[in-house]
């Protein structure tokens, strides 16, 4: 099942960035590293800063604990003994593994298929690195391994086996949204009420962006500022998000990529044609938790902004901002109710005409 929901209250801007906050010392503390092939940060604020400190350690901890476990890359992640032994016969999962399967195949059956861990099948044969394409031979054998369905997922025994040969997961579709829920529940027990945490394209922030803190007393309170990218220009934007307690996840078309053939080819592969999905150019997910925001862009970017939308309705909560294949914007209903009344000519313009391009202030 599905976890409930309840929508978030959320701010939008379509055509500027707001005023920067005032870079703070003092309480801030911050911490980044690469880790599960992307750039791990967290900024948060506490009044004592070797807590503070002790509390970003945490959060790195966890992050490398994630990646020992579900890494495709690690002989040793319980990832990888699945993909080796799977085939053959049920593999016993850990309890936290077994949840993330329940939650793939839930989002696998609500998006038709378009969220599909055994994508990996396909997926393997691409290096992006090198610019390297499959057959179209070796292209067909491998979609018959794709396919959700035939996950043999028993709950009861805690035990998966794959029901086709040559099948394999990937948990790259949400596994990092996971990490990043995780580093958040580690904060909140500590205490910590304000801060940002993100993991790639996948980001969630907890309170507010707050200057001039002193115990009990609050200074200016500002939303989070997260900036989504235009996906055809590394320094451009085409919207910011002034966020509060909202988990945020974008999947572009602009990673992991090269140009062949006139087209581009992309780690964003659609399960039923094994080939990067070419409906949009970048999807942003809001929602209340990381795992879902992620696994609901990937869904969403494999069936288009008009389908993908409609998807989204479906799910209490949830809010997007995609950038079609022609580079028009389109933004959830929830997001466009959620704008001043001053905003109401963007409203009636953002689904149709080219997005904008944001500029800082």
């Amino acid at each position: 099942m599905l976890p409930g929901t309840t929508p978030h209250q959320r701010r939008f801007d379509f055509l500027q960035l707001r005023q920067a906050p005032a870079r703070v010392q003092g309480g801030w503390v911050r911490r980044e590293e690469a880790i599960m092939g992307t750039a791990i940060s967290v900024e948060l604020w506490c009044e004592d800063a070797r807590a503070g400190a002790a509390a970003t350690v945490a959060v790195m901890e966890e992050m490398h604990r994630i990646d020992r476990l579900m890494s495709p890359h690690k002989p040793a992640s319980e990832l990888s003994r699945i993909n080796r032994d799977a085939g053959g016969k049920p593999v016993p999962l850990s309890e936290e593994m077994l949840r993330l399967l329940q939650r793939a195949l839930a989002y696998s059956r609500l998006s038709g298929g378009a969220f599909d861990i055994s994508f990996a099948a396909v997926g393997a044969l691409y290096d992006y690195r090198t610019g390297t394409l499959p057959s179209a031979a070796q292209l067909a054998t491998a979609r018959q391994a794709v396919g959700w369905q035939h996950l043999q997922l028993d709950s009861r025994a805690h035990t998966l086996r794959f029901g086709r040969p040559g099948m394999r997961i990937d948990l790259g579709g949400f596994a990092k949204g996971h990490a990043v829920d995780n580093a958040v529940a580690i904060l909140k027990r500590r205490g910590i009420r304000h801060a940002y945490i993100a993991a790639g394209g996948d980001s969630r922030v907890i309170g507010c962006r707050v200057d001039g803190c002193h115990g009990d007393r609050q200074g200016v309170s500002r939303p989070w500022t997260i900036a989504i990218r235009d996906p055809r220009s590394a320094d451009g934007v085409v919207a910011v998000l002034p966020l509060e307690d909202t988990a945020v996840s974008t999947s572009g078309d602009y990673e992991r990529c090269f140009e062949q053939g006139g087209l581009r080819h992309h780690h964003l592969i659609d399960p039923a044609t094994g080939d990067s999905a070419r409906r949009v150019r970048s999807v942003t997910v809001l929602g209340p938790d990381g795992l879902s925001t992620e696994a609901l862009g990937k869904a969403v970017f494999v069936l288009g902004a008009s389908a993908g939308l409609a998807l989204l309705a479906e799910v209490p909560g949830m809010d997007a901002v995609v950038v079609d294949a022609d580079g028009s914007l389109h933004v959830s209903p929830g997001l466009l109710q959620a704008q001043d009344a001053a905003c109401s000519d963007v409203r009636s313009d953002v689904r149709t005409q080219a997005h904008p391009q944001a500029q800082a202030a």
